[in-house]
């Protein structure tokens, strides 16, 4: 196997995207991303069952787009990587089997890994960008993830500094969305409507953000609390015959997560003494997120790295990279003994190394 520049394939299939990317080294050749979003559109939120029958059928056009893009052969690979967890279990398993069918036929080292540190390694694969320096705090925020890691070495030292204790950010999105009758996926939705509104014009609570909560939950987040207050506020101005003012709800909810996100950030950012910042996942693509970020990096001395938006999102691309790190590390494939693991922690990068 080529450990100076290996050409592994990666499959992600922890939630609603069927990602396949192809890496060679740290150069990116395709990234293939096929969505059952508007699957999931009439139900208001990602069903599992339905995501893990859409990935079975997105698998083999997609690894067959993906190769064509990068204009190479199964034959060709030197490692196949997939995502173990965390996730969907249903959806894992698909990308999981998927995996080790493609290792054992093409007879190709095997590399699992955590789909939370590929968000990381996404990274790397910015040829625009510096090569990504350690240690560096990284804020993942996506529908399921809201998580704050210190990364101290991509493929072998990262820490879980705190995460989300109930919804997610992407999720709290969705819900409030629903509340204010705008259509799935709710980010978007809601970044597009708060353009026109004022983000100051209702003051939301900020989760665990009270002295009282930072001794304990200095890292952590919480929305659902914040989603109830919407919910309360939206009720008593309809019970009271009034028209709800959608473009300030929508904005002024936006401010509160975005407001809770960063200043955790930049917080564990100045507490650890790490000047570097790392943004990932979906809900990266919120422009507000991405100015607010920018902004208070710039006032802390703090260096604020965005991935292209492509490679934010849910995408294979980010698990080849990873492998292809574990690879040019020295790190040994993993065995076959693996499966989805929904839960499974960052520390974990790689599972089952052999």
């Amino acid at each position: 196997m080529n450990r100076t520049e290996p050409l592994v394939l990666g499959i992600e299939t922890s939630c609603d995207e069927t990602g396949i990317g192809i890496v060679r080294g740290r150069t990116l050749l395709s990234n293939t991303i096929a969505s059952s979003m508007d699957e999931h559109a009439r139900y208001g939120g990602v069903v599992p069952e339905v995501a893990a029958r859409a990935h079975l059928e997105a698998l083999q056009p997609s690894i067959e787009a993906a190769l064509a893009e990068a204009d190479v052969a199964l034959a060709d690979i030197d490692a196949v990587a997939v995502t173990s967890g965390p996730g969907l279990a249903g959806a894992l398993m698909v990308g999981v089997g998927a995996a080790k069918a493609l290792a054992v036929s093409l007879e190709k080292p095997l590399y699992a890994v955590n789909h939370l540190v590929g968000h990381i390694a996404a990274d790397i694969l910015d040829a625009d960008a510096e090569p990504l320096e350690y240690p560096t705090v990284a804020l993942l925020v996506s529908g399921g993830h809201t998580s704050l890691l210190l990364v101290r070495d991509l493929t072998s030292d990262v820490e879980m500094l705190g995460e989300t204790m109930d919804d997610a950010a992407g999720e709290a999105f969705d819900k409030v969305a629903r509340l204010l009758g705008l259509p799935y996926p709710g980010g978007p939705q809601i970044d597009r409507v708060a353009l026109e509104g004022d983000p100051k014009a209702i003051p939301f609570p900020r989760g665990l953000s009270r002295a009282s909560d930072m001794a304990a939950h200095r890292y952590d987040f919480s929305f659902s609390g914040l989603k109830t207050a919407v919910a309360r506020w939206v009720e008593q101005h309809q019970a009271a015959g009034e028209d709800v003012p959608v473009a300030d709800v929508a904005a002024s909810f936006r401010e509160a997560v975005v407001d809770v996100l960063v200043t955790k950030a930049i917080n564990a950012c100045r507490d650890y003494e790490v000047p570097r910042l790392l943004l990932g996942g979906g809900v990266i693509a919120n422009k507000r997120l991405r100015d607010v970020a920018l902004e208070r990096g710039d006032a802390a001395g703090v260096t604020v790295r965005i991935p292209p938006l492509s490679l934010c999102t849910d995408n294979g691309a980010m698990i080849a990279a990873l492998a292809a790190e574990l690879i040019m590390s020295g790190r040994e494939p993993s065995t076959l003994a693996f499966g989805a693991d929904s839960t499974l922690p960052v520390t974990e990068i790689q599972v089952a190394p052999s």
